[in-house]
């Protein structure tokens, strides 16, 4: 009977060690996201070539063409340039599905932007799909949609 116990206490210690790494895990594949949206609207471009890889694949809501790793640059250079600034981002709901070294992260998103004082909040849903390469998150595509 003591190997049982033993055995039990060595399953539920692998568990929890397991969970604990998932959570740091998760915890830093949403910083990634965060941190490809802020780039995003800050212009970064340096950020974004090293989370956006060639080959990206962006869909949006309302919008026939599906973009590119190049289209993405230009419109964040583009809102940039026009004055804009990201006022808020939230992510008040969250799932993450992991396959691998892929995942999933499915939200809902809250954003306020301003251009030429004009300020603008946005809701919406976002699928995004992450790569773990070389042991960092990269952002290889997503679709959007704004709620109305």
């Amino acid at each position: 009977m003591p190997t049982m116990k033993r055995l039990a206490t060595l399953l539920i210690l692998i568990s929890t060690v397991a969970f604990a790494a998932d959570a740091d895990d998760n915890a830093h594949l949403l910083k990634t996201r965060e941190t490809v949206w802020r780039a995003w609207f800050a212009d970064d471009i340096v950020t974004l070539r090293d989370l956006v890889p060639a080959g990206t694949i962006v869909m949006s809501s309302d919008e026939a063409k599906w973009k590119n790793q190049s289209d993405v640059f230009r419109e964040a250079d583009e809102f940039h340039a026009a004055g804009g600034k990201l006022l808020r981002l939230e992510f008040p709901k969250t799932e993450v599905q992991r396959f691998g070294e892929v995942a999933i992260i499915w939200s809902v998103y809250i954003l306020e932007t301003e251009t030429n004082g004009k300020r603008t909040v946005s809701t919406g849903r976002a699928d995004e799909v992450f790569v773990l390469r070389n042991g960092h998150w990269t952002n290889p595509g997503w679709h959007t949609d704004n709620v109305k």
